[in-house]
C-alpha cells in the first residue's frame, strides 16, 4: 500500500475531526500551504475549499473542511442577509397597505409608495437568485474540473507525463479559482 501524508485518510468519506484537518494542511508543502490558506482567507465558498483540498490530496470528507475553514476564516453570509431584507420590504408593504386602508396614508400615495417598494423587493429577489445560481454554477464546474483532472491523474500515474500534467493541472485550477462565476 502506497504511504500517504499524515492525516490524509484511505477512505474518501471518512470523517476526520478539524485538527487531523489542520495537521493535514500542515504536512503540505510550504507553496501548498501559502496557496491554499490564501484561497481559503479569499473565496467565500466552503465548497471551492473543499474541492480545492481534494485537489492537493485530502481524502476526508467535507464536514471537517467547513468547520476548518469557518473557524480559521469566518464568512459573512451576504444571502442571509438579503434574505432578512426580503422579509422586512415585505413587512413594509405590508403595514403601507394597512395604512392606506386605514386611511393614514391618501390612496394615491400608498399605491404609488406600494408600487414602488415591491419593484425593489423584486429586484432584490432577482439578486439573490443571481447570486445562488451563478455560485451553484461555479461550484458544479470547479467540481467536474476536479473530477476530469483526478481521472487523468489516475490514467497518467506513473507514466511520464504525469508531473507535467500536474502543473498544467494546477495552472488550470488557479485559472477557474479567479473567474468570475
Amino acid at each position: 500500500m502506497k504511504a500517504t501524508k499524515p492525516g490524509t485518510t484511505i477512505k474518501p468519506n471518512e470523517r476526520i475531526d478539524i485538527e487531523l484537518f489542520d495537521q493535514w494542511v500542515d504536512n503540505l508543502t510550504s507553496a501548498e500551504q501559502e496557496a491554499f490558506n490564501t484561497f481559503a482567507e479569499e473565496t467565500y465558498s466552503v465548497i471551492e475549499c473543499f474541492l480545492y483540498a481534494r485537489f492537493l490530496g485530502y481524502r476526508g470528507s467535507i464536514i471537517p473542511c467547513e468547520l476548518w475553514v469557518k473557524k480559521l476564516y469566518p464568512k459573512p453570509d451576504h444571502r442571509k442577509t438579503l434574505l432578512y431584507e426580503v422579509e422586512e420590504m415585505q413587512e413594509d408593504i405590508r403595514k403601507l397597505r394597512e395604512d392606506v386602508d386605514n386611511g393614514i396614508v391618501k390612496r394615491d400615495a400608498g399605491v404609488a409608495r406600494i408600487a414602488s417598494m415591491q419593484k425593489e423587493l423584486r429586484g432584490t429577489i432577482a439578486q439573490i437568485e443571481q447570486a445562488t445560481s451563478g455560485r451553484d454554477r461555479k461550484g458544479l464546474l470547479m467540481a467536474g474540473a476536479d473530477r476530469a483532472i483526478r481521472e487523468l491523474m489516475s490514467i497518467f500515474k506513473d507514466d511520464p507525463i504525469e508531473i507535467p500534467l500536474e502543473e498544467a493541472s494546477m495552472s488550470v485550477w488557479a485559472k477557474m479559482q479567479f473567474e468570475e462565476g
